[in-house]
């Protein structure tokens, strides 16, 4: 992405996902095996297949069917959802024997239902729980890869617009829960910037909003304030202006077709927040030190980007891995696609966080006691 995109890799999951199992480790120093290898390929491959059957449960509103009128026969599921009776039997014999769907065997046809966890982590766009989108990121940036392998080859990039409408759908979906229920609580624990955030009149800037579910979230929350959002990807920018007119918040909301270096002209700005969108910046320095420049005074900036370990160290945990996949696929070809980049990627340390606000200008970088965010981890930026 650009400047002010929002990232993509990093969907928001359930709290059962923020302290990932640890990575694989040896008990001594013998090699691995090429059969112990080739066993784990083809778990990884039956794992591929499980998302992307997920992919097509979601996209073809099978699992919504499901859980409206389940437990359903295959003509049944086809004939409710407009599909061909054929593929709806082979994914719907595919899911139980994945163990996803339950299978009435007894039944004549055979009917399948989904249970209520199940339906909730694929279904409830509401729950902390649900990941049901989240095999979109992976089928828009697999419908890209000849373009990935040129980028690999040649330093180029493969940008948001570029990957479409599923990622740009599946960005928003997953972190939305996450900002309508969790982002005020979470901001409310901070006492000076929930002061700030309060104060009437306010100003308050979101760069790289995505869907604007961020800055409709706060604006929710801070009726006093009003909001400038910047983001380069016209298509989440009428996303956004949507999402603020059904929200009822669009009179103290603007979303703007901008750069990040627009913020200084439209400031001063008490708060400038970022959204998961530094780590897939060309340029962040550029970005961070026009954000600088326009706050007020006594301003802040807060990022909220992936909480990944401190420095690589080999083996990692399920969230660095999960981040290192992200990046891979989707957000340093974003990053790299716009030149000169710095190549980020999604695994931003804290530290490489911490050097490009020193690099624009700002005094101090703090991490706020914000835990249990999703992935995420929250840093208020202090000028000099």
């Amino acid at each position: 992405m650009s400047t002010t995109t929002p990232s993509t890799t990093t969907p928001s999951t359930s709290t059962t996902t923020t302290s990932p199992s640890p990575g694989p480790t040896h008990s001594d120093d013998r090699p691995v095996t090429a059969d112990a290898f080739a066993e784990r390929i083809f778990t990884s491959a039956l794992a591929t297949a499980e998302t992307m059957s997920i992919y097509l449960g979601e996209r073809l509103g099978w699992y919504d069917c499901l859980v409206q009128h389940g437990p359903v026969s295959a003509d049944e599921l086809a004939d409710r959802t407009g599909t061909h009776r054929r593929y709806a039997r082979e994914w719907l014999e595919m899911q139980s024997a994945f163990g996803i769907l339950d299978a009435d065997l007894d039944a004549d046809p055979i009917r399948f239902g989904i249970q209520p966890g199940v339906a909730e982590a694929l279904t409830d766009t509401a729950s902390l729980a649900y990941l049901g989108t989240l095999p979109r990121m992976f089928a828009a940036s697999f419908g890209q890869l000849p373009a990935l392998l040129d980028a690999y080859r040649t330093g180029g990039g493969v940008s948001w617009a570029e990957l479409g409408a599923d990622a740009r759908e599946c960005q928003a979906a997953l972190n939305r829960p996450w900002f309508d229920r969790q982002l005020a609580p979470a901001l409310a624990g901070v006492d000076g910037l929930h002061a700030r955030l309060s104060r009437s009149g306010a100003r308050i800037a979101d760069v790289g909003f995505g869907a604007g579910h961020s800055t409709i979230a706060l604006a929710k929350a801070y009726p006093e304030a009003t909001f400038v959002g910047l983001d380069v990807d016209e298509a989440s920018v009428q996303m956004a202006r949507h999402a603020a007119a059904e929200a009822g918040v669009d009179d103290r909301v603007e979303f703007v077709l901008a750069d990040a270096s627009d913020a200084g002209q439209r400031g001063p700005f008490d708060v400038v927040f970022a959204f998961e969108c530094v780590h897939d910046m060309p340029r962040p320095v550029e970005v961070l030190a026009a954000a600088r420049a326009a706050l007020a005074p006594d301003g802040v900036m807060v990022i909220m980007d992936e909480a990944v370990s401190d420095e690589f160290a080999g083996p990692a945990d399920d969230l660095d891995k999960i981040m290192y996949a992200f990046s891979l696929f989707v957000c340093l070809p974003d990053g790299m696609s716009s030149t000169p980049s710095a190549g980020t990627g999604t695994v931003m340390r804290a530290s490489t966080l911490r050097a490009y606000a020193q690099q624009a200008g700002f005094a101090a970088v703090e991490v706020l006691p914000i835990e249990e965010f999703s992935f995420f981890r929250f840093y208020q930026l202090t000028p000099g």
